[in-house]
Protein backbone atom coordinates (compact mmCIF):
# COMPACT_ATOMS: atom_id res chain seq x y z
CA UNK A 1 0.00 0.00 0.00
CA UNK A 2 1.43 3.56 -1.10
CA UNK A 3 0.97 6.90 0.96
CA UNK A 4 -1.40 7.71 -1.64
CA UNK A 5 -3.50 4.98 -0.89
CA UNK A 6 -2.99 4.66 3.34
CA UNK A 7 -5.23 7.02 4.18
CA UNK A 8 -8.76 6.42 2.20
CA UNK A 9 -9.84 9.14 -0.21
CA UNK A 10 -12.94 10.90 1.22
CA UNK A 11 -16.53 10.22 -0.69
CA UNK A 12 -17.79 12.09 -3.84
CA UNK A 13 -20.26 13.97 -1.52
CA UNK A 14 -17.60 14.76 0.94
CA UNK A 15 -14.83 15.39 -1.22
CA UNK A 16 -17.37 18.14 -3.56
CA UNK A 17 -18.06 19.82 -0.41
CA UNK A 18 -14.75 20.41 0.22
CA UNK A 19 -13.65 21.44 -3.42
CA UNK A 20 -16.90 23.92 -3.00
CA UNK A 21 -15.76 25.20 -0.24
CA UNK A 22 -12.26 26.26 -0.93
CA UNK A 23 -13.48 27.18 -4.61
CA UNK A 24 -15.91 29.73 -2.67
CA UNK A 25 -12.54 31.61 -0.77
CA UNK A 26 -9.99 31.19 -3.52
CA UNK A 27 -9.41 31.54 -7.13
CA UNK A 28 -6.05 31.50 -9.51
CA UNK A 29 -4.11 34.06 -11.61
CA UNK A 30 -5.73 32.26 -14.67
CA UNK A 31 -9.23 33.16 -14.10
CA UNK A 32 -7.96 36.29 -12.48
CA UNK A 33 -6.07 36.89 -15.81
CA UNK A 34 -9.30 36.16 -18.03
CA UNK A 35 -11.91 38.05 -16.10
CA UNK A 36 -9.56 41.23 -16.63
CA UNK A 37 -8.85 40.35 -20.31
CA UNK A 38 -12.08 39.51 -21.30
CA UNK A 39 -13.79 42.53 -19.65
CA UNK A 40 -15.35 40.81 -17.37
CA UNK A 41 -13.73 41.99 -13.94
CA UNK A 42 -16.70 41.35 -11.50
CA UNK A 43 -14.98 41.98 -8.78
CA UNK A 44 -12.33 45.01 -7.02
CA UNK A 45 -8.86 43.98 -7.07
CA UNK A 46 -6.80 44.78 -4.22
CA UNK A 47 -2.62 44.95 -4.15
CA UNK A 48 -2.93 44.61 -0.21
CA UNK A 49 0.74 44.72 0.85
CA UNK A 50 3.94 47.13 0.17
CA UNK A 51 4.75 50.83 -0.04
CA UNK A 52 2.91 52.90 -3.01
CA UNK A 53 6.57 52.90 -4.70
CA UNK A 54 6.17 49.22 -4.48
CA UNK A 55 3.14 48.92 -6.25
CA UNK A 56 3.93 51.70 -9.01
CA UNK A 57 6.78 49.24 -10.35
CA UNK A 58 4.34 45.74 -11.10
CA UNK A 59 1.04 45.07 -9.76
CA UNK A 60 -1.82 43.36 -11.53
CA UNK A 61 -4.04 45.37 -14.32
CA UNK A 62 -7.10 47.53 -12.67
CA UNK A 63 -5.81 46.44 -9.49
CA UNK A 64 -6.03 49.01 -6.17
CA UNK A 65 -3.17 49.63 -3.71
CA UNK A 66 -5.11 49.11 -0.71
CA UNK A 67 -2.65 47.56 2.33
CA UNK A 68 -4.32 45.66 4.48
CA UNK A 69 -3.41 47.70 7.45
CA UNK A 70 -5.40 50.69 6.46
CA UNK A 71 -8.25 48.76 5.61
CA UNK A 72 -11.04 50.27 7.71
CA UNK A 73 -14.80 49.72 7.84
CA UNK A 74 -15.11 53.79 6.52
CA UNK A 75 -12.68 52.56 3.90
CA UNK A 76 -14.55 49.72 2.92
CA UNK A 77 -17.81 51.47 2.40
CA UNK A 78 -16.82 53.11 -0.38
CA UNK A 79 -18.32 50.16 -2.49
CA UNK A 80 -21.25 48.76 -2.36
CA UNK A 81 -21.83 45.79 0.43
CA UNK A 82 -21.91 43.15 -2.35
CA UNK A 83 -18.88 43.38 -3.63
CA UNK A 84 -16.90 40.95 -3.66
CA UNK A 85 -12.99 41.45 -2.93
CA UNK A 86 -9.97 39.31 -4.33
CA UNK A 87 -6.77 40.22 -2.70
CA UNK A 88 -3.75 39.06 -3.39
CA UNK A 89 0.21 39.50 -2.17
CA UNK A 90 3.47 38.97 -3.35
CA UNK A 91 2.86 35.47 -3.66
CA UNK A 92 3.09 32.06 -1.51
CA UNK A 93 5.83 32.96 0.47
CA UNK A 94 3.45 36.32 2.05
CA UNK A 95 0.58 36.45 4.33
CA UNK A 96 -0.56 40.00 3.67
CA UNK A 97 -3.85 38.33 1.24
CA UNK A 98 -4.53 36.21 4.42
CA UNK A 99 -4.56 39.04 6.74
CA UNK A 100 -6.46 41.03 4.27
CA UNK A 101 -9.13 38.31 3.62
CA UNK A 102 -9.70 37.76 7.55
CA UNK A 103 -9.97 41.32 7.98
CA UNK A 104 -12.51 42.03 5.55
CA UNK A 105 -14.41 38.92 6.21
CA UNK A 106 -14.58 40.56 9.52
CA UNK A 107 -16.44 43.04 8.63
CA UNK A 108 -18.80 41.03 6.51
CA UNK A 109 -17.36 41.79 3.30
CA UNK A 110 -17.11 38.75 0.50
CA UNK A 111 -13.33 38.16 -0.20
CA UNK A 112 -11.12 35.55 -2.21
CA UNK A 113 -7.61 34.98 -1.90
CA UNK A 114 -5.75 35.00 -5.28
CA UNK A 115 -3.64 32.26 -5.21
CA UNK A 116 -0.16 32.78 -6.53
CA UNK A 117 0.10 36.78 -5.94
CA UNK A 118 2.68 38.21 -8.06
CA UNK A 119 4.88 35.21 -7.91
CA UNK A 120 1.80 33.15 -9.33
CA UNK A 121 1.08 36.02 -12.22
CA UNK A 122 4.55 35.98 -13.44
CA UNK A 123 5.34 32.12 -13.32
CA UNK A 124 1.89 32.51 -15.54
CA UNK A 125 3.87 34.83 -18.18
CA UNK A 126 1.20 37.59 -17.68
CA UNK A 127 1.76 40.96 -17.96
CA UNK A 128 2.02 43.34 -15.35
CA UNK A 129 0.96 47.24 -14.74
CA UNK A 130 2.86 49.68 -13.43
CA UNK A 131 2.36 53.51 -12.50
CA UNK A 132 0.96 54.92 -9.61
CA UNK A 133 -2.45 55.77 -10.57
CA UNK A 134 -4.87 53.35 -8.95
CA UNK A 135 -4.90 53.92 -5.15
CA UNK A 136 -7.73 53.34 -3.53
CA UNK A 137 -8.47 57.04 -1.87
Amino acid sequence: MSYVTDIPAASPEEAASHFMHRLSVETDCADVHHAISQQEQDFVLLHVVGSPETFARRHLPGALHLPHSQMTPERMAQWPADTLFVVYCAGPHCNGADRAALKLARMGLAVKIMLGGLTGWEDEGFTFARGEGADAG
